[in-house]
């Protein structure tokens, strides 16, 4: 499989993302624009609760991790300490003959996992190590030699007619004063991880840390892809669930063990089955960096990264206390057992786990589209019917419960008033009236929510009412004085904490 083509899953994916009110596309009714998306009311509501529930498994779970919101416009310098100025590019290569744009380093990944899903991992392995040795020494001509000895065509000409291999530089610019032409101009930030850096010592010293701690921020990103696809996976606008963690040098091996393997547990609990998850260690690292790793995902088009641990020695810290000329050195009094004196000064050492929210909450929906054969009916009228259905994890579905009267008679639609009124305040519920009850069914299976309340005669006589879930299609009938606990622990963060 080419994962650079579509899968027809996929397709269907995004066709279900519209229709359902997940992802539509941005500015749609003027042709939209490129690699934009907007999130619709059942994809604001997912991706609200997946970044909440990183939220507080990062900040609330950890007494040693604090949060921050950081501005997206920052002095213009402190991208030129971070070296995105100089060095934020991708290599890029365009074909003659359709005129389409590539970033080389990608075609080169997506030949490597060619020859992996044909069985040959060793040659993907050095195509990667070959592509990682070229692009460290910026050999650009080589990355070209490359691409044409391992005969990589466009998709969309056929042919291997390639430009040189540029570097293109990934950050927005706009002007900095709106009274002042020769003013500097001031970046989108291509990252949120600069933010918390340069607030390192205004949050250690405010929230009283103490080394080991981190800083952890969600925030909107931005960068001028040379190639956006894959739906919501490659944008221009972004936002990213980052985690940085400042610890003492000579323990960071430590903590970037401890935190990949934490953020591989977040992402297990969460319901991204163990199988299709896996670790892909970085063959090209930045000159600064010690260690990084990917946690990749199976999407339809293939193994893709949904989150990155880096270990970053302190390389930022000092690079911004050099062109700031302000120290961002932490005082440790603890006493160091080889010399019995206190550690003293130093600039921390930093293990980053950066994650999209965007492409996590690809993930989350892409594992959650069930398609599954199912029999209704018995003995004549008995039929098959593929039911479609979003398998979502009750804590992060968009809405909860919906409730349904019966009939729209006989007291059944103020019941299920009365209902909706007393669980709204604990979670998001809906109620509806129309249409047959499979029909409502149907469409509650296609959001994703995890129970359906059914308000009968019998409601009337009792108080009690039917449970129907959403993944067996099981009913359970219940008092209506005990669906708050019921909802409440299946839908309950406590559920993916647990697992953690």
């Amino acid at each position: 499989m080419n994962p650079g083509i579509e899968t027809t899953q996929l397709k269907d994916i995004v066709a279900h993302a519209k229709e359902y009110g997940f992802v539509f596309q941005s500015s749609e009714i003027y042709d939209g624009l490129a690699a934009v998306y907007d999130y619709g009311p059942n994809g604001v509501e997912l991706k609200n609760n997946l970044k909440r529930l990183w939220w507080e498994a990062m900040t609330q779970l950890h007494g040693n991790v604090v949060g921050l919101d950081a501005a997206i416009f920052m002095e213009p310098r402190t991208w030129v300490a971070s070296g995105h100025v100089a060095g934020f590019n991708d290599p890029m290569i365009d074909n003659l003959d359709s005129k389409k744009r590539y970033r080389a380093d990608v075609l080169l990944e997506e030949k490597a996992a060619e020859y992996e899903n044909a069985g040959d991992p060793a040659r993907g392995a050095a195509l990667t190590a070959e592509m990682g040795r070229l692009l460290t020494e910026n050999d650009l001509a080589g990355v070209k030699e490359l691409i044409i000895r391992e005969n990589i065509k466009c998709a969309v000409s056929g042919t291997c007619k390639w430009t040189d291999v540029r570097q293109f530089n990934l950050m927005f610019s706009t002007q900095g004063s709106a009274v002042d032409s020769d003013a500097p101009p001031v970046y989108l930030r291509p990252e949120t991880a600069q933010g918390i850096f340069v607030n390192f010592l205004n949050v250690q010293k405010s929230a009283r840390m103490k080394i080991p701690f981190g800083i952890a921020q969600i925030g909107k990103a931005f960068r001028n892809e040379i190639v956006a696809r894959q739906f919501i996976f490659r944008m221009r606008e972004f936002e990213q669930m980052e985690m940085q963690f400042f610890v003492r040098p000579g323990t960071e091996g430590e903590w970037y063990d401890t935190w990949k393997a934490a953020r591989r547990r977040f992402h297990e609990a969460i319901g991204l089955p163990a199988s299709k998850l896996r670790f892909h260690d970085h063959d090209k690292l930045a000159h600064y960096a010690k260690a990084a790793v990917d946690i990749e995902f199976e999407f339809p088009f293939g193994f893709k990264e949904i989150e990155g641990i880096h270990s970053r020695s302190d390389f930022d810290l000092t690079q911004h206390q050099e062109l700031s000329r302000k120290k961002q050195q932490y005082f440790d009094n603890d006493v160091d057992p080889a010399t019995g004196k206190p550690y003293g000064n130093y600039v921390p050492y930093v293990v980053e786990t950066s994650v999209g929210a965007d492409r996590l909450f690809l993930a989350t929906l892409c594992e959650a589209f069930q398609e599954e054969t199912i029999t209704e009916g018995e003995g004549e009228a008995q039929q098959t019917k593929t039911r479609t259905f979003l398998k979502l994890h009750p804590a992060v579905a968009p809405i909860k419960a919906a409730i349904f009267p019966l009939v729209r008679k006989d007291g059944m639609p103020e019941k299920a008033q009365e209902i909706f009124d007393a669980l709204r305040f604990d979670f998001r519920v809906v109620t509806e009236e129309r249409d047959a009850i499979g029909k409502r069914y149907t469409r509650q299976d296609l959001i994703g929510t995890p129970f359906c309340i059914v308000v009968d005669g019998q409601t009337l006589e009792d108080d009690t009412v039917t449970v129907r879930h959403r993944d067996s299609r099981e009913q359970t009938r219940m008092p209506i004085s005990e669906l708050r606990t019921y909802i409440g622990e299946a839908v309950s963060f406590r559920r993916v904490f647990e697992k953690l």
